[in-house]
């Protein structure tokens, strides 16, 4: 009897230290870095991109915040989606918190705050802006789940892609 009662405290405790250790997972989200200096960012971000033909993919939000942490784990857990995004950005984080606003550089990108957190903005190859994004779009509007909708992610990842923009594309239609 003893021996069953030390098994079921052996598998409790077990489940319990998991559950743990996942909170503490979550709690170490760290994409977001309030000491980062995104102008200098920035310039390295579309350096990379010229080079690698990409445009470049700016996540603006913060470690506190659920939705960016969502997308993040959403992104990064999808193969194809995570390909896409290496294949066609070069993706940089701006850390938006009551550590640091990042507010100077938020106005060179026209406010893209007002949509909420995350929030994304796409340049092009010379660092210009072509879309901002509201992550509202992306999710998945099923309520009962707290998640992003797979094919509106790959829409918007796909159809603000180097290679959809470049005129080469659209040459056929001027004839």
């Amino acid at each position: 009897m003893i021996r069953k009662i030390l098994i079921v405290v052996v598998l409790f405790l077990a489940v319990m230290n998991s559950s743990f250790a996942q909170v503490k997972k979550e709690e170490k989200f760290e994409v977001y870095n309030p000491k980062a200096v995104p102008v200098e960012d920035l310039a390295k971000a579309v350096q990379q991109a010229m080079m690698q033909n990409k445009h470049v993919m700016i996540q603006i939000g913060g470690n506190w915040c659920k939705w960016c942490r969502v997308f993040y784990n959403f992104t990064k857990s999808d193969h194809e989606i995570d390909s896409v995004m290496n294949a066609n950005y070069v993706v940089m984080h701006v850390n938006y918190s009551k550590e640091n606003k990042n507010l100077p550089f938020l106005e060179t990108m026209e406010f893209p705050q007002r949509f909420g957190y995350p929030v994304f903005v796409i340049l092009n190859v010379s660092g210009q802006r072509i879309h901002t994004q509201s992550s509202w779009y992306l999710e998945d509007g099923n309520k009962k789940k707290d998640g992003y909708d797979r094919e509106k992610v790959m829409a918007f990842l796909k159809d603000w892609s180097p290679a959809v923009l470049d005129p080469k594309n659209y040459e056929d239609e001027k004839k």
